[in-house]
């Protein structure tokens, strides 16, 4: 029977003889060679046992602060509104760097601005007649699909007629739904007196339930007192928006916006009912000489005065327009309106030629802007 001890590398083994005699012996453990090949085999497998969860963890953690990066806020917070008419719009430019695309004046300029003043002359028109023709449907259209398009808001007036009205005469007839009972775009009369009273105008609309009503901010005190802010909401939005805690209050305005209620919109699809503030606000504010159109998803950040100062009144402009964001040509446009089912290839067909009639070119560029 024995015994046996690892002391150092050292193995001691003990018999029961040598316990007797007193004597102990001592046999060293030879030292085994490795192979080198081996060993690098041994370290392969347990870099790659000990590699893998550390690398994997390390992904998860770089992921980790990936997302919170990406979810932070900015750590330039937005300035605040009362700076906000300061703040310039910038653009990349093709080589990367950031140019301004709009300048306006500072705050003790813009709150010294005044209008214009025009020359009044005399124009040979004495009288406006607003004319609306009320349209019939074809016999063989029974289910009066028509009717979404084509109403008598728009008056219906042929391409002669459009012509006429652009003649100076001393009694002009236009086209206009509105003016007659079957036309639709009805507003209440106290409505139309406010409307009369405009002489400058920010316009936005929500049309069936739409959407929220942002309010606009980094203007003047002179332009809450000179401009008037108008959205015109129906029903439909009106209710929509009460539910949302937006409710108008007795004097019709929600914050700096007063709200026309439309009564009788003329068209089903509700972004044909939109383009009716959009493009002919001159016949819904026949007193207001600068008017901008700010889309209802958007919120308005600009000074009203100092954008006609610096888009307008600067350069001696009438009219101010972005370019398309994806097309250069109107006839490209047209291909696109169709292919997107706004409208059918016949009606493109017919707006298009009267383009090409109008000598309006198939460019991509113009004047050296977008075509």
């Amino acid at each position: 029977m024995s015994s046996s001890s690892l002391i150092h590398g050292i193995s001691i083994s003990v018999s029961d003889d040598d316990e007797a005699s007193g004597k102990v012996r001592v046999r060293v453990r030879r030292k085994r060679h490795r192979h080198p090949a081996s060993a690098r085999r041994r370290l392969l497998r347990r870099a790659v046992r000990l590699g893998g969860p550390l690398l994997l963890a390390t992904l998860a953690v770089s992921l980790l602060f990936y997302e919170s990066y990406r979810l932070s806020p900015p750590s330039h917070p937005p300035p605040p509104a009362s700076n906000l008419s300061r703040v310039e719009h910038t653009a990349r430019a093709a080589d990367g760097t950031r140019k301004s695309c709009l300048k306006i004046l500072g705050p003790e300029k813009l709150q010294n601005l005044e209008l214009p003043e025009v020359s009044e002359q005399n124009l040979p028109v004495k009288k406006v007649v607003y004319r609306s023709r009320l349209l019939h449907l074809d016999d063989d259209d029974s289910t009066g699909s028509n009717i979404s398009r084509f109403n008598s808001f728009t008056g219906y007036q042929t391409l002669n007629e459009r012509e006429e009205s652009f003649k100076m005469k001393d009694i002009t007839t236009v086209h206009c739904g509105f003016y007659n009972e079957d036309g639709g775009f009805k507003v209440s009369a106290v409505d139309k007196d406010y409307m009369a009273s405009c002489r400058v105008l920010v316009a936005t609309c929500a049309f069936g339930g739409g959407d929220d009503l942002h309010q606009p901010i980094g203007m003047t005190e002179v332009s809450i007192k000179k401009v008037c802010y108008v959205a015109f909401w129906d029903e439909v939005t009106r209710a929509a928006q009460q539910e949302e805690g937006n409710k108008i209050g007795e004097d019709l305005m929600i914050g700096l916006w007063r709200i026309i209620l439309v009564r009788d919109l003329p068209f089903s699809d509700q972004r044909l009912n939109g383009k009716i503030p959009k493009l002919i606000s001159h016949r819904l504010f026949p007193m207001a000489r600068y008017s901008i159109w700010v889309d209802s998803k958007s919120q308005f950040r600009r000074d009203p005065l100092g954008v006609f100062e610096a888009l307008l009144w600067r350069s001696n402009s009438s009219l101010a327009l972005s370019e398309h964001g994806a097309r250069s040509s109107l006839y490209d446009e047209g291909k696109a309106i169709v292919k997107k089912h706004k409208a059918t290839p016949e009606e493109v067909k017919v707006q298009l030629d009267q383009y090409q009639q109008d000598g309006i070119p198939d460019e991509k560029r113009f004047n050296g802007k977008k075509g």
